[in-house]
């Protein structure tokens, strides 16, 4: 029983620690404004979505997730692809949507 319990708590963590607040999308074929509202219409109607960033020149949408949820995988690419846009990588991370927008003001500098 002490080992189930350890086992349970374990797992409990590791899938706490998984969790991202932050998905980071590369996206192919955003070329104006128009293009980046858009995506970022799709990605506001999904319930989860807390903010979004789009960056034409570094191809990258950044979505925040509200707190406590999560956004699958199917549904972010539902987004992209029905927006009319190809998405070629998702990654989950804990950065916070200030450092991403830090990030992007530097790299377009």
């Amino acid at each position: 029983m002490k080992n189930q319990l350890l086992i349970a708590s374990i797992l409990l963590l590791a899938s706490l620690a998984a969790r991202a607040d932050t998905i980071e999308m590369k996206v192919h074929g955003m070329v104006c404004g128009f293009c980046a509202q858009g995506i970022e219409a799709n990605l506001r109607k999904i319930p989860a979505t807390a903010d979004v960033v789009v960056s034409l020149e570094s191809k990258l949408v950044v979505v925040q997730t509200r707190e406590g949820t999560d956004i699958a995988d199917a549904d972010l690419r539902k987004a992209i692809t029905d927006a009319g846009y190809d998405l070629k990588a998702i990654s989950r991370t804990q950065r916070s949507m200030a450092e991403v927008r830090q990030e992007l003001v530097t790299a377009n500098r």
